[in-house]
């Protein structure tokens, strides 16, 4: 009785994407649309209800096998999927919280070294130096403790930690959000150019409109547990073919003093224990009509390669104007 079923949250319903090697996917969504449960899905830090999740995995580092297999993340065993782990990390939102207070940083970089058996302690401590250097610390300082850095020092730290497994995918969960402006614009280069020097493919999620064009080469924008619109990162900020990608954009300040802020979206983000009927963001459309009350929109692809969950695009086989 007391364990019966009284409500059904699906947190990422009917979520699909491709990623290339290389390629740098941009998640973006209002807080509670489902982006860090995606990531951590794709990751298998939380295991999918249901669907699959396909990764063609390398050889090396005892993972199976080389060459053009995919291996189904969702539904591996727990066996199966840890050596998988060296090529699948994560960068985590707090600096703070996200690194242990007791360990050292030799410790704390070091550790995924030792979960896995790949290094002996000499070797361990120099690729822990290497790392280091490479995410701009003083190898030096390895000694020391998190609390004896700043907060864009303790994100380094966690690339660091990160990036010592060599991985193929890195899942960036709001990586600078937490930081000062200008510490921002440093790690956004840096893990720039860490996907140039390792040949890294990210997955990152933020709500900062401007670093994920900075950043990213396709955006996939989320509301309510869905994806609404996936595009190249230009064609999406030229021409925004989903009314919430438009009021997204609108709210971005512009550095123009004449120009006047236009604010389309009006209302609360949709309640995920309570959709309603239909589109969720209908309620707060200002282009809506009976038929998204009535029939929640497929992802259509629209020429350029764009995709879009929008009645208006699937009509015409145009996006509405902004």
């Amino acid at each position: 009785m007391l364990r019966r079923q009284v409500g059904l949250v699906k947190a990422v319903d009917e979520v699909s994407f491709d990623l290339a090697e290389g390629e740098t996917l941009g998640l973006v969504g209002e807080s509670g649309c489902g982006k860090t449960t995606a990531g951590r899905s794709i990751l298998r830090a939380l295991k999918p209800t249901r669907g699959d999740v396909l990764f063609r995995a390398s050889g090396g580092n005892g993972a199976p096998p080389a060459g053009p297999d995919w291996i189904n993340l969702a539904t591996l065993e727990d066996a199966a999927l840890k050596p998988l782990r060296t090529q699948l990390q994560m960068i985590f939102q707090d600096p703070f919280s996200s690194l242990n207070p007791r360990m050292t940083v030799r410790d704390i970089v070091g550790e995924p070294l030792v979960i896995h058996r790949m290094a002996n302690r000499k070797e361990r401590d120099e690729r822990v130096a290497e790392m280091l250097k490479k995410v701009g610390l003083n190898p030096e300082h390895r000694t020391r403790y998190p609390h004896a850095f700043s907060g864009g020092q303790r994100q380094r730290i966690g690339i660091a930690r990160a990036l010592i497994m060599n991985p193929k995918l890195v899942v960036c969960d709001e990586a600078v959000s937490a930081l000062d402006v200008s510490v921002q614009a440093q790690v956004i280069n840096l893990l720039g150019d860490l996907q140039q020097d390792l040949g890294l493919t990210y997955i990152f999620i933020a709500h900062d409109l401007s670093v994920v064009k900075h950043l990213c080469d396709r955006i996939a924008v989320m509301y309510a547990g869905r994806i609404v619109e996936l595009a190249e990162t230009q064609a999406l900020f030229d021409r925004p073919s989903h009314p919430y990608t438009q009021a997204l954009l609108s709210a971005v300040p512009d550095p123009d003093p004449d120009r006047p802020m236009n604010m389309a979206v009006q209302g609360e983000v949709a309640d995920p224990g309570n959709l309603p009927p239909g589109c969720a963001f209908s309620p707060r459309c200002p282009h809506v009509f009976d038929r998204c009350r009535r029939e929640i929109p497929a992802a259509r692809k629209l020429p350029g390669g764009r995709h879009s969950a929008c009645h208006l695009a699937d009509e015409d086989g145009t996006p509405p104007a902004p």
